[in-house]
């Protein structure tokens, strides 16, 4: 890494983009559960395009696009990263197919909701290819592994499996009946399973919890 002021914007950045991620579901379902008067969830999370809260949606993914474009660290994560940003911003500007029944689709809706999905898709996993393999690593100059780098570890693991699997569950779960799809909104929990776990990830790599008790700066593993 280089100078101090790096590593604090290194931090700052991972801490932005757990942020972000966390709050994003609970903002939106809270905002549309305002402006309709009453608490219903999503279709999906990227639903939120056709509501009110449509500006909220895509200022966060693009906040998101944003900071993963800005992170710098290594290499293969500075390559990782700007392709995650690009298709964070993607995901924000090519919205998923409008959920309501009655609503007439075009072609050109399909192909833009095509669109959405792969980025998506794609999205998240590499969202857990951070979390599985960039994130776990460990620096042989940084000295021995402290107790908190292997707790930190396991939490990665765990939110990067997360990812993996409800990214899997998503498209498995549209063929369920579709009452109860309606009624139980599984690609809106899957995609919220999804943001949480991964936005968990960024805030303990940007040490807002588990922090190594005796060093200072950033995590550089």
């Amino acid at each position: 890494m280089g100078p101090a002021q790096d590593v604090l914007t290194v931090r700052r950045l991972r801490l932005g983009i757990g942020i972000v991620g966390i709050a994003m579901p609970i903002v939106l379902t809270a905002g549309n559960a305002l402006f309709a008067g009453r608490l219903t969830l999503l279709e999906s999370i990227s639903g939120a395009y056709h509501t009110a809260m449509r500006d909220v949606f895509v200022g966060s993914m693009c906040a998101i696009g944003v900071f993963l474009v800005c992170y710098r660290y290594r290499p293969l994560d500075d390559v990782l990263s700007s392709v995650a940003g690009a298709l964070s911003v993607t995901v924000a500007l090519f919205p998923t197919a409008s959920g309501a029944r009655d609503d007439p689709v075009s072609a050109g809706d399909v192909l833009v909701g095509r669109v959405h999905q792969v980025c998506a898709a794609a999205l998240f996993l590499l969202l857990a290819g951070f979390c599985l393999f960039l994130f776990t690593r460990t620096d042989p100059a940084a000295g021995p592994v402290t107790p908190e780098k292997l707790v930190r570890n396991r939490v990665y693991r765990v939110c990067g499996t997360i990812i993996v699997v409800v990214v899997a569950l998503a498209p498995a779960s549209t063929l369920l009946p579709e009452a109860v799809q309606e009624a139980v909104k599984p690609v809106f929990w899957c995609e919220t399973v999804a943001v949480l776990a991964f936005g968990v990830a960024w805030l303990v790599k940007g040490e807002a919890i588990l922090r190594d008790g005796s060093r200072g700066g950033a995590d550089p593993s």
